[in-house]
């Protein structure tokens, strides 16, 4: 099927999605115009930037975000110590309703946090569902600020906060309802089911995970620093994407529920893998913090044509697919061993790096000579440091039959 005839179309729950790409809860969403523009460029939904009760006083410090980047400017990890929206609940029940009549195809979720009482959260769940939330999603996992004013993560990380809280917003809403998970905690299943049996539709994951940047080690304050101090803040960006994939395949492993996946969302292929891993549909935050609302055309794109390459007639089909392959330690093949070999010793620099890594981080099996890399296949365990540091991509791990001892032993590797 060509690219261009397949739809993106795909389900969250009794959700309906344009394409499975939402903004999630975050400075993208922080206001109404924000949303909208977002809808206009082709976004499925939406999460508004989370919303706490008028009692609650929000006020953000400055600076709030920090980075870590490549020698070209490119993303690898985020920090956040922003709080909660600032705008009130008159302002956010308004907008609700406008940009669900404005734009009636898209999904929007209306992203809720108050403080321990469960009744405050009732009240706010009631207010943004009668002012037309598609669906509610419960922020019990931000990493800060708020769980010193015991919110947040707080309560996600115990399984007995979230099912009595759940609990009691589900008693209050008829629209699904979502729980977002906190990465913070040991095993995410006893806060997951914890989610489900009281009455959770669906599961958010993963929130930003607990960090410090760094220091600055000219003047030795914390980053972000504000006026020098910090605090611990949400780290996110491509590093996280490891975290919130190993969650998500937990979630779709053992529970019956839809899950979304978040974190280290960049482009199409991270949403594939996410939606390989069981995912539903997937929310995006920090990259279009640094490259922009607009790389949605690209993740549609990029999305259809690998569908329409790999045969598959929607997004469905992708769902979930990898789930089988993962599994314990214990049930990995032994049976096939994989050696380093040369793949394409012409794009070969003689850098060494090769060398260096597998004498001080392997089994010392690679040498030059006359500034060609040399293999020892006596020598080689199969571990593919090598594979993992060679710039040029000229070594490669080729699959044998046999363990690497038997292998050794009866000289049948090259």
């Amino acid at each position: 099927m060509p690219a261009s005839d397949l739809s993106l179309k795909t389900t969250l729950g009794p959700l309906t999605l344009n394409n499975p790409f939402l903004l999630a809860s975050g400075p993208p969403t922080a206001s109404g115009e924000q949303i909208r523009r977002a809808f206009r460029l082709g976004w499925a939904g939406a999460v508004t930037k989370t919303i706490v009760p008028d009692t609650m006083e929000i006020l953000d410090v400055s600076p709030r975000f920090s980075s870590w980047k490549d020698e070209k400017a490119g993303l690898l990890g985020f920090e956040n110590i922003e709080l909660a929206s600032k705008r009130d609940v008159p302002y956010w029940t308004s907008e609700i309703a406008a940009i669900r009549k404005e734009f009636p195809d898209r999904v929007l979720i209306a992203s809720i946090m108050a403080p321990g009482d469960p009744a405050e959260w009732q009240d706010l769940a009631g207010t943004v569902q009668d002012a037309g939330a598609d669906a509610i999603e419960l922020n019990v996992s931000c990493p800060h600020g708020m769980p010193e004013r015991g919110t947040g993560a707080v309560i996600g990380q115990h399984p007995d906060l979230v099912a009595s809280l759940t609990r009691a917003v589900r008693k209050a809403v008829t629209v699904p309802l979502i729980v977002k998970l906190t990465p913070g905690v040991t095993d995410i299943l006893p806060v997951a089911k914890a989610a489900v049996d009281s009455g959770a539709d669906m599961l958010a994951a993963i929130n930003t995970v607990p960090c410090l940047m760094g220091i600055d080690l000219e003047t030795l304050e914390p980053l972000p620093s504000v006026a020098g101090h910090s605090t611990y803040g949400g780290y996110s960006g491509p590093a996280v994407k490891p975290i919130g994939l190993r969650i998500v395949s937990q979630i779709a492993r053992e529970l019956p529920v839809p899950a979304l996946g978040i974190g280290g969302i960049s482009c199409w292929e991270d949403a594939a893998e996410y939606i390989a891993a069981g995912a539903s549909a997937v929310q995006v935050c920090t990259a279009v913090m640094w490259n922009g609302a607009g790389i949605i055309r690209d993740m549609n794109a990029g999305l259809s044509d690998y569908l329409a390459r790999k045969h598959f007639a929607g997004v469905g089909e992708l769902r979930g697919r990898a789930l089988s392959r993962i599994g314990t330690h214990a049930a990995l093949s032994a049976g096939v061993f994989s050696a380093a070999t040369i793949g394409s010793p012409e794009r070969c620099t003689s850098c060494g790096r090769c060398v260096v890594a597998c004498r001080d981080g392997g089994y010392h099996a690679i040498s030059l000579a006359d500034r060609k890399v040399v293999i020892d296949a006596a020598r080689c365990d199969g571990c593919s440091l090598c594979s993992m540091v060679c710039p040029e991509g000229v070594i490669v791990m080729r699959g044998f039959p046999g363990r690497g001892s038997e292998l050794h032993s009866q000289g049948t590797l090259p």
